[in-house]
C-alpha cells in the first residue's frame, strides 16, 4: 500500500497516532493538575516502565495538557553526566521571562530572578547569552546546597506564577540518570512547593528502578508521588492501536492479522508501531492479512537488531555484553543474579560491580533484592538470534 499514506512512524518518543490504552494515567494528570492550580493536594507522578513502552510520549501529552490548563512547562531529558542544576537554568530563566510580561506578578518575578541569578553563582552556571540582568538576592538560593538552593528556587517561581494566574509544570525524562543528591534535592523541593499550596507540578519518567531510587534518596517519596506503572497495552488497546489508524486512512486490517501482531510484540507501544509500518509497507492491498503479518515480522525484526537493539548493545563493553549473553541463555527473566554468575563460572560478589555497571547503563534493573532483568522488551530474543 502506498507508503506515503503509512500512518506508523515508530521511533523514540514519535507521538503514535491513537494513544491507545493511557486514558487512566492521562486522566489522573490532568485531574492533579487542575486540583494543583486551585490551591488543592495532587501528588506529582513518576511514570515507570521498560524501554519502549511510551513513557516519553506520556510525558508529551501530559505537557499538552498542562499547556491547556494554563501552565508554563519545562521539558528536560536527564542524561547520565549532565547536572541537574546546568539543566533546570535556562529552563527556569524561561519561565521566568514569560511569568515577567504579567503586570500582576512583577514583583515576585523580580524577586525570583535575583534568586536565579544567585542560584547560578553558587552552582557556577555559564550564563551566556541567557544571563539574568539583576542583582543575586543575598541569602536566597545561594548556599551552594541544591537540597536548599533548589527549594528556594522552587518557591520562588511557584509564588511568581501564583501572582500570575499560572503554573508551572516541570516534566523530567530518564530521572534514573540523575544522581542521589540531585534526586534527594527535586524531592525535598517538590515537597515545600505541595505544603505551600503553590501551582508547581512535577512529572518524571524512568526505568522502573526509580521507585526505589527516590525512596532510598528520601524516604517520604512514596507519600509524595504516585508511581503509574507504563507496561504493554492489554489485547484490546493493542489491537485498536493498530486497527484504527489503518481504518482511518480508509483501510482495513483482519482479525487474525491483529491477533498475531498482537502476540508477537506482546503489546509493547514501540514494537506495536514498528509491526503496525512494516505490515502497512508489505500489504499491496487492503486487507492487511496474517501472511502479510508473518512477512512484515522478518522485516521488522531485522530493522529492530540493527537499530534499537544493536544500539544498546553496542554501548557496553565486552565483559558487559558477556554477561547480558548470559543472562539471555538462562531463558526469559527475570534472573537469580546467582544464575547467571554461575553460567560465567565466577562468583556473585566478583560480578557485583559488572552488574552495577550495567544497571547504571540502563540496560539492566533489579525488580526485587536478588533478581535482574533486561529493561529492554525482548532484548533476550535478540541476544540469542544474534549472539550465538
Amino acid at each position: 500500500m502506498d507508503p506515503v499514506r503509512n500512518p506508523f512512524a515508530p521511533g523514540a518518543g514519535s507521538q503514535p497516532p491513537q494513544l491507545a490504552g493511557r486514558d487512566e494515567i492521562i486522566t489522573d494528570a490532568v485531574t492533579a493538575l487542575k486540583r494543583t492550580m486551585i490551591g488543592r493536594h495532587a501528588r506529582s507522578q513518576m511514570l515507570l516502565g521498560l524501554r519502549g513502552t511510551g513513557k516519553t510520549v506520556l510525558l508529551n501529552a501530559i505537557e499538552n495538557a498542562a499547556e491547556d490548563e494554563h501552565y508554563l512547562t519545562s521539558v528536560i531529558e536527564a542524561p547520565e553526566e549532565k547536572k541537574l542544576a546546568l539543566m533546570l537554568y535556562p529552563r527556569m530563566q524561561r519561565v521566568l521571562r514569560k511569568l515577567s510580561l504579567i503586570e500582576a506578578a512583577r514583583a515576585k518575578t523580580h524577586f525570583a530572578m535575583k534568586a536565579l541569578r544567585s542560584f547560578a553563582s553558587a552552582f557556577k552556571v555559564q550564563m551566556g547569552d541567557i544571563s539574568v540582568s539583576v542583582d543575586p538576592e543575598p541569602g536566597v538560593a545561594d548556599s551552594g546546597n541544591l537540597e536548599y538552593d533548589l527549594t528556594d528556587m522552587f518557591v520562588a517561581i511557584g509564588t511568581a506564577a501564583k501572582a500570575a494566574g499560572r503554573g508551572w509544570c516541570l516534566l523530567i525524562d530518564e530521572v534514573q540518570y540523575l544522581s542521589e543528591a540531585e534526586l534527594a534535592a527535586l524531592i525535598v523541593a517538590i515537597h515545600k512547593i505541595g505544603q505551600k499550596q503553590l501551582p508547581v507540578m512535577f512529572f518524571g519518567a524512568g526505568l522502573p528502578q526509580l521507585a526505589a531510587l527516590s525512596g532510598d534518596a528520601k524516604s517520604y517519596a512514596e507519600r509524595l508521588f504516585s508511581y503509574p506503572n507504563v507496561g504493554p497495552l492489554d489485547e484490546a488497546s493493542a489491537m485498536q492501536a493498530i486497527k484504527g489508524p489503518i481504518e482511518d486512512e480508509g483501510e482495513k486490517i483482519t482479525q487474525k492479522a491483529l491477533k498475531r501482531i498482537y502476540e508477537t510484540t506482546q503489546g509493547y507501544p514501540y514494537f506495536l508501531q514498528e509491526w503496525g509500518y512494516q505490515a502497512w509497507n508489505t500489504a499491496v492491498a487492503s486487507p492487511i492479512d496474517r501472511d502479510v503479518v508473518e512477512v512484515a515480522t522478518g522485516d521488522a525484526l531485522r530493522r529492530l537488531d540493527e537499530g534499537f537493539f544493536q544500539v544498546r548493545f553496542d554501548r557496553l563493553t565486552p565483559k558487559e555484553r558477556d554477561y547480558v549473553v548470559a543472562m539471555a541463555a538462562l531463558g526469559t527473566g527475570p534472573y537469580r543474579s546467582s544464575r547467571v554468575a554461575k553460567k560465567l563460572g565466577q562468583s556473585p560478589s566478583k560480578l557485583g560491580p559488572r552488574r552495577a555497571q550495567i544497571i547504571a547503563k540502563g540496560m539492566i534493573y533489579s525488580p526485587q533484592y536478588g533478581d535482574i532483568d533486561f529493561t529492554v522488551p525482548m532484548f533476550d530474543d535478540f541476544l540469542r538470534r544474534t549472539q550465538r
